[in-house]
């Protein structure tokens, strides 16, 4: 995406997602590019990105066990194979064999599932599965990661040597241990260990008369540590010993490092696939954490949000189990400019953060909190004005800084571009501010950008009014307390409730009244007005509301009455065939004893064979003929739905509708007045409401 930058992922609050995503990652290099998120470019790798998570989330909510992916890195095992004649680590070949352990199984889940999951499967087929490694490292290395006696002829034949020695050296030092007992010797701690020797404690009054090399004593000097002499040739022996298993591990590890460079393509792609694993399933555990699932996408530009959420506020929210209220919206070329308004505290900044973080995730490759049913496009800019954003380090006002970042939208804005402004035209003088605001508002209109703004300025309510693709919306209040419902309602402007809500909190009345009459009578009677008609829409929202959860209600009871009744109805058609199966096979099995019997006795057995070739005929003639019934029936219904036409069209005779003709919306029964055409865009009067629908969704009355 072109000019996003850390201002706008701080306004949606994009870095917190960042952070939380990066949380789930288990090796840095996911973590890193999670961290480092940012909208995609092309629309077809975000299309890419977005479908590959949905095929993760649907393995682990369908409930398939997927093999675990938990690995140490391969980095630096990568740069010691690049480099010739070095050697790895014991560390990093249990590294290497258990990322080829974890390949394997992974490719073993996909085996097979290239239906279910063509991205992951294609993802993880740029590697292969096979045990060479695992069964070369195995050759070296035993299950706790210790190198093998027999990871060659040498190292066996020093390994036993190194055994017999210790042997003689322990039976040497346990009978010289005995007899400095025996004499009183020996201090409190009779043994010690100097340079992986092991040593003889002597009290130093005594180290006179011990033969062998004093190696060391204690810091008080009340101590001296000696190896016995009968030692003294064995473990130099043995130090001889170690060094030759030194030299010959050394040279079996280099072997095997060899071994694994013929892997190097391989193991690159392990490194790769898995971290790629890793990436996807962090956004996949955080959809999960959040409920996420993947909208509709469309070419054409467009926003429709069914029950979204700010994926940060459901979090918080949940962890202090709060409720969250989801929000419904829809934007498209006919409604591209959403101005939003209504008093403060009722929801509106975060409504737009919503719309602008649930856009940006989604061009990140991650899926957003909302019904699958949602519908959304790809934006080429994302642009940001939200919050006090005062420059201390340059010296500029919040006015001063919004004046510049508004010259950046007039440069950058296009008709692939989403703004979000909030408070749009604030830190000013109203009456000026809002004039600038207006010509601004006006400039980024004919640039055919997409918007969610909030104001309070009431010229840019009556701006958006006026505009064919803009519309405005408000933050819905309950009626009688003025509480926030949080929920936005699109269609008509919002009432700020300024002298509402002083009025709630106790502002005398004389005061609220002396206000007024600071203010034209226009404007108070404007303000009244919407205050009204906000307050009349959510109770109407409110009843509108419980028929349609009564109405859905009763087809859900209808739906399952008549499931029920099909149930039983099956349940009957399914016993009537028992019945008539059961006698039919009871009839039959008389039949057939009948003929036994026959066949018994003396001098039936021929009539009674021919009478049971003559029963089998007729059976197998009834066969066919119920085989061609079926065939027949089966021929005449493909016909019949080939020749039925197809059903026409209701004609709601659209080509009537012109000025002051009464309509009604086709899925409702009130009827309403045409006050405005402009294309195929109407606008319609439902009573003390106006409304702008498409000419297709009416019926004319008269």
């Amino acid at each position: 995406m072109k000019h996003f930058d850390q201002r706008i992922a701080e306004d949606l609050e994009f870095d917190t997602v960042r952070e939380i995503l990066a949380a789930y990652a288990y090796q840095p290099t996911a973590a890193e590019r999670l961290a480092g998120l940012e909208p995609i470019d092309r629309f077809h790798d975000i299309e890419y990105h977005l479908q590959i998570t949905k095929e993760f989330l649907r393995i682990r909510t369908d409930g398939e066990t997927f093999p675990r992916t938990e690995f140490e890195e391969l980095k630096a095992e990568i740069r010691i194979l690049e480099i010739k004649n070095s050697r790895l680590t014991e560390a990093g070949f249990a590294r290497i064999k258990n990322a080829s352990i974890i390949a394997n199984d992974v490719l073993a889940f996909f085996k097979g599932r290239k239906e279910l999951y063509p991205l992951l499967t294609q993802l993880v087929s740029q590697v292969y599965s096979t045990k060479d490694i695992i069964k070369a490292i195995d050759r070296v290395f035993d299950q706790r990661g210790n190198i093998r006696d027999d990871a060659s002829p040498e190292l066996s034949e020093i390994r036993k040597h190194i055994r017999a020695l210790r042997t003689k050296i322990n039976t040497n030092f346990e009978r010289e241990l005995r007899k400095m007992r025996a004499a009183g010797m020996l201090s409190e701690t009779k043994e010690s260990f100097i340079n992986d020797r092991r040593v003889l404690s002597i009290e130093s009054a005594y180290k006179r008369k011990i033969e062998g090399n004093v190696l060391g004593s204690s810091k008080t000097g009340a101590v001296t540590y000696i190896e016995p002499k009968a030692n003294i040739q064995f473990n130099q022996e043995l130090d001889m010993r170690y060094d030759e298993e030194r030299r010959e591990i050394f040279r079996i590890l280099k072997l095997l490092t060899d071994e694994m460079r013929g892997f190097f393509g391989l193991i690159v792609g392990y490194q790769n696939i898995l971290t790629e694993l890793d990436f996807i399933q962090a956004k996949v555990r955080f959809a999960i954490q959040i409920e996420a699932d993947l909208p509709q996408i469309t070419k054409d530009t467009h926003i429709e949000l069914v029950n979204a959420y700010h994926p940060i506020l459901l979090i918080n929210n949940r962890s202090k189990n709060l409720p969250t209220l989801p929000q419904t919206l829809k934007m498209d070329r006919k409604s591209r400019m959403l101005v939003i308004s209504g008093p403060n505290a009722g929801g509106k900044s975060i409504t737009l953060k919503t719309v602008g973080l649930l856009q940006v995730m989604l061009q990140s490759g991650l899926m957003i909190p909302a019904d699958s049913e949602s519908k959304m496009s790809f934006f080429q800019v994302v642009l940001t004005d939200i919050g006090d954003n005062q420059s201390i380090e340059n010296q500029l006002s919040t006015y001063s800084y919004r004046l510049k970042r508004m010259k950046e939208f007039l440069e950058k804005a296009n008709r692939r571009t989403l703004l979000l402004l909030d408070e749009f035209g604030t830190g000013s003088d109203p009456e000026l501010g809002g004039a600038l605001a207006e010509v601004f508002f006006e400039e980024l209109y004919a640039k055919k950008s997409f918007a969610v703004i909030t104001t309070h300025y009431s010229n840019i309510k009556l701006k958006a009014d006026s505009l064919p693709q803009a519309i405005n919306g408000c933050m819905l209040f309950d009626r009688n307390s003025l509480a926030p419902l949080y929920k936005l309602n699109t269609g008509q402007p919002g009432s700020s409730f300024t002298f509402e809500v002083a009025q709630i909190n106790g502002i005398p009345m004389d005061l609220i009244e002396r206000a007024k009459t600071y203010l034209s009578e226009g404007t108070v009677r404007m303000d009244k007005l919407l205050s009204s008609l906000q307050k009349d829409k959510s109770r109407i929202g409110q009843l509108r509301k419980s028929m349609e959860d009564a109405e859905r209600e009763a087809r859900i009871a209808k739906r399952e009455a008549e499931a029920v009744i099909a149930k039983y109805k099956q349940r009957r058609e399914s016993q009537q065939r028992l019945i008539e199966d059961n006698n039919d096979f009871l009839n039959k099995g008389k039949k057939l004893d009948q003929f036994i019997r026959d066949y018994t006795q003396p001098g039936k057995v021929k009539s009674t064979l021919a009478e049971v070739k003559k029963y089998l005929a007729m059976e197998k003639t009834k066969l066919e003929e119920e085989r061609k019934k079926k065939k027949m029936l089966k021929n005449q219904k493909q016909s019949k739905k080939r020749s039925t036409p197809t059903k026409p069209k209701e004609n709601r005779n659209t080509d009537k509708i012109k000025l002051g003709s009464t309509v009604k919306l086709k899925d409702s029964k009130q009827k309403g007045e045409v006050i405005a055409m402009d294309g195929k865009e109407v606008t319609v009067t439902f009573g003390v409401f106006k409304t702008k629908v498409d000419i297709s969704k009416l019926i004319w009355v008269k």
